[in-house]
């Protein structure tokens, strides 16, 4: 497996320990006894022995276990009720739980685009709309088209909803609002995802920009680091890079309605190409932090 599974997607809980230990053990130096510490065990097979279905996860121990593997949010509070769900005795205990897993699972599903991914990530105006057109019931194409920035066509609006609705990635009822169809998507492993990604990557890249000019300080939040890494730094940052993204999902699926539709940036990449320059010895690493006043300024995607 390429990727792990989202949690929604398992029913056992050991099963879910011992595929997160074998991804992260496939994708960096990971061990047992990693894993225990993280944790917070000290015996460092723990883990292992209750993957293995030795033991069971003890009720003190389910939301240490859920962090150490990265779980946040709505995924944290599924993987405890599925210990739960593992550990109960009677029939009605168990019912109650699995019904919970259900409903967990139904409100955070995750749609996975295949072949409409590159259309999808061809324009900024398709994941705006799709979050901004459920929050504004009985609103006309020309009142969305107007609160988005840039500014847009009232056309504009009517096409990209079309495609939404056909894609099943919005609903619309027979009073002419429309709903998401899952929280969160995810762009499948089709040839055309790269290239729709740096599509979309370079739209919110030139919009990163005008708000950096346009936008006051409170409504803003731009930071960038410069640093000196070694390949191996630069793997793991990558991968807190996709836990943080995850956490912030977790976040945002959490909260009723919204407010204002936001675009998070975060870019890693290297600056120099010393390998094909010099070939002597280089020093340690060092950082900076670049500050705007109280807030910091962006290189990040």
């Amino acid at each position: 497996m390429s990727s792990m599974k989202p949690i929604i997607e398992y029913l056992n809980y050991r099963q879910y320990i011992a595929d997160f230990y074998a991804f992260k053990k496939r994708t960096c130096a990971f061990s047992w006894r990693e894993f225990a510490k993280l944790a917070g065990f000290t015996n460092p097979v723990y883990l292992k022995q209750i993957g293995d279905g030795a033991y069971n996860l003890g009720k003190n121990a389910v939301e240490r276990v859920g962090a150490a593997m990265g779980l946040a949010g709505f995924e944290l509070t599924y993987f405890k009720i599925l210990v739960e769900f593992n550990h109960a005795k009677k029939d009605i205990d168990k019912k109650k739980a699995f019904e919970d897993l259900q409903s967990i699972a139904k409100v955070h599903k995750v749609k996975v685009l295949g072949g409409d991914s590159f259309t999808y990530f061809e324009s900024w105006k398709n994941p705006v709309l799709r979050e901004l057109a459920p929050a504004m019931h009985g609103a006309k194409p020309l009142e969305i088209a107007r609160a988005c920035r840039p500014e847009i066509s009232a056309a504009e609006v009517s096409e990209t909803l079309h495609f939404l609705v056909k894609a099943g990635l919005l609903s619309k009822d027979k009073h002419g609002n429309y709903q998401q169809t899952q929280k969160s998507i995810s762009m499948g492993a089709t040839d055309a995802a790269p290239v729709a990604a740096r599509l979309m990557q370079r739209q919110m890249g030139e919009f990163a920009m005008e708000a950096l000019e346009s936008l006051p300080l409170s409504e803003r939040s731009m930071s960038g680091l410069t640093l000196g890494l070694t390949k191996n730094a630069y793997e793991r940052i990558n991968r807190e890079i996709a836990e943080f993204r995850k956490k912030i999902v977790a976040i945002a699926t959490e909260e009723d309605g919204m407010e204002n539709v936001y675009r998070l940036n975060l870019h890693l990449f290297p600056l120099t190409q010393l390998g094909k320059a010099f070939s002597g010895s280089l020093d340690a690493p060092g950082e900076e932090d670049e500050k705007e006043e109280e807030n910091t300024d962006v290189e990040k995607n």
